[in-house]
Order: structure tokens, then C-alpha cells, then sequence
């Protein structure tokens, strides 16, 4: 399910990894999502950034409901590394493995929607961001949106480098949805991934 087409009855859960400001899990919840939660690595950016952000957002009542939109939400928020984290999030499959999954009774383990922006500038945490999503992305239907620079120079991550530790497992696909160069900085990739 694209995150433009919640509804205000959906059942949807979204993850954002590496919120920082948190906008694509606001405007998730806005429309409509039923649990939005919030990952970065650093507890005070949640507390000084993400947090206030979030609730100058979604407590703000709703133009067409008399209740607060994160009164029909779930929205809550995590710190921790991306190799640690996914011992704390509630909606991850479970089948005791660390990057397989295996069909079992509860098949909405998971999130529906998973976003990054900005999130895969380090090449040494590529494998463990990887391991994350496997591990909290719900199957078969689960999705990621990903915006990244192609190349981050200086650090050499970028969604290329990302790209190749997706085809190397070779159980997602990975389709693009826009492209953004200005011609004055690094051309930037919006992405959709699914499990093929």
C-alpha cells in the first residue's frame, strides 16, 4: 500500500529509520496510518527534534475530525543502532533468524511501510540498515520508500552502494520513482523496494 493512499480506516504501520525531523512518518500519519514509529540513533535528536515536530503535526486537530489525529494513531519512538534496535521495536518477524524469513501463522508481522531519507551515506552500516529492514519489513506486501543521493563523496555510501547489497540477496527488487538533479549538487534517487 503506497503511503498516499491511507485512508482514515487503515489498518497501515509505518516505520521511519533514521527520522531526524520525522516528515514522511508526519505526513504518513496524517493520512491515515494506524501506528507510525520513529528510529534514530541518537535519543536526543528524538527528544529535541523528532518529538516536537511530530506533535506540532499530528495533535493539531484535524480539519474534518473532532479528535486529534494522533489519537488514531500509535506513534511512538525508538533510540538505538540499526545492529541493536530491532530488540526493542514491537511489529518484527520473528522465525529466529537474522536475514530469512520463513511464512508462519502470524503473517502481519511487520511493518507495512518502511521510509529512509538520507540514510545510507556509511558503507560500513549498509549490511546492518539491510539486516534492520529484512528484519521489520512485513512479507510479502511490506515496502520501502528510499531517498538518498546516488554517491555521498568523502564517505563512499550512497543508494548505489545500497542497491548492491540488495541485488547481492537477490530477495528484493528495487524500482525507481524520481530522480532529482539540479545541476548544482549530487543527483538525488527516490526509490520503491518490495520483496520479489
Amino acid at each position: 500500500m503506497s503511503p498516499l493512499f491511507f485512508s482514515s480506516h487503515s489498518h497501515s504501520n509505518g516505520f521511519q529509520l533514521g527520522c531526524g525531523h520525522g516528515l514522511p512518518g508526519i505526513f504518513a500519519c496524517l493520512k491515515g496510518a494506524a501506528v507510525i514509529h520513529f528510529q534514530d540513533f541518537n535519543a536526543e535528536v528524538l527528544e529535541c527534534l523528532t518529538i516536537p515536530n511530530v506533535n506540532a503535526n499530528c495533535l493539531k486537530k484535524s480539519q474534518n475530525l473532532a479528535t486529534d489525529v494522533a489519537d488514531q494513531a500509535e506513534l511512538r519512538f525508538f533510540a538505538g543502532d540499526w545492529s541493536e534496535v530491532h530488540q526493542i521495536l514491537p511489529h518484527i518477524v520473528t522465525n529466529g533468524k537474522d536475514t530469512n524469513y520463513s511464512p508462519g501463522p502470524d503473517q502481519s508481522a511487520g511493518y507495512d511501510i518502511i521510509f529512509m531519507a538520507e540514510t545510507v551515506y556509511s558503507i560500513s552500516a549498509l549490511p546492518s540498515l539491510y539486516k534492520l529492514i529484512k528484519k521489520c519489513m512485513s512479507r510479502p506486501h511490506g515496502v520501502i520508500y528510499m531517498a538518498a543521493k546516488k554517491h555521498y563523496f568523502g564517505v563512499g555510501g550512497g543508494s548505489r552502494r545500497f542497491l548492491s547489497v540488495v541485488e547481492k540477496d537477490g530477495v528484493m527488487a528495487a524500482s525507481p520513482i524520481t530522480e532529482v538533479a539540479d545541476g548544482s549538487s549530487n543527483v538525488r534517487e527516490v526509490l520503491k523496494l518490495s520483496y520479489k
